[in-house]
């Protein structure tokens, strides 16, 4: 039924110098929350608007089964980003979208807590993710789509490699408008860590 044999309940996490990825767990709840909440004014702007049990116990028992689901079907791979170091939960990063056949295709967003931006964290997550894509999914395009004035979200694309490649027109409802989003993919043929796959 999986595209792929590696689609099962146990994933390796994935590891960087200083992060940690892996797959979340149903007792990471308490610091999930925590985190979103401290970072809610930070987060708000470049997110679909939060619904009014966004935090609530019950609602994340839902995203948790959403991310079983998918994981199982084939159709997503939800992370969460942890400092290795300190084992901090820091944020999450996602492929979804998961195309194979001729398309082979998929797409990442991410998020990151305030008191961890600008430290670079998001990018090794990013290239930890691209190959993981690339070398696990065996996915040929990866696409990221981002707010314009999104600067540190543009910034962490283009030093992952991404090529921008267009404007999408009120592309997603972010913080209740249609938001304008830019369009970035990368491909695995001009990924320096993959070869062109047939």
């Amino acid at each position: 039924m999986f595209p792929l044999p590696f689609f099962r309940r146990e994933l390796p996490a994935l590891k960087a110098e200083r992060i940690t990825l892996r797959l979340p767990e149903p007792n990471d709840y308490r610091e999930w929350a925590a985190l979103r909440q401290t970072s809610r004014a930070f987060l708000e702007p470049w997110e679909p608007r939060w619904s009014p049990d966004e935090l609530e116990r019950s609602a994340w028992r839902q995203r948790i089964r959403r991310y079983r689901e998918d994981f199982e079907q084939g159709l997503a791979v939800a992370f969460f980003i942890f400092e290795s170091r300190s084992g901090k939960l820091m944020g999450g990063i996602t492929v979804g979208n998961i195309r194979h056949g001729v398309s082979q295709s998929g797409q990442i967003g991410y998020w990151i807590g305030e008191r961890y931006a600008g430290q670079g964290f998001m990018l090794e997550a990013v290239k930890l993710v691209v190959h993981f894509a690339f070398e696990t999914l065996r996915l040929h395009r990866i696409e990221a789509a981002c707010i314009p004035n999104n600067a540190r979200s543009v910034r962490v694309l283009e030093k992952a490699g991404f090529q921008r490649e267009g404007l999408l027109r009120s592309y997603l409802r972010i913080n209740g408008s249609w938001q304008d989003h830019y369009l970035y993919a990368l491909i695995s043929d001009d990924w320096g860590g993959s070869k062109t796959r047939g």
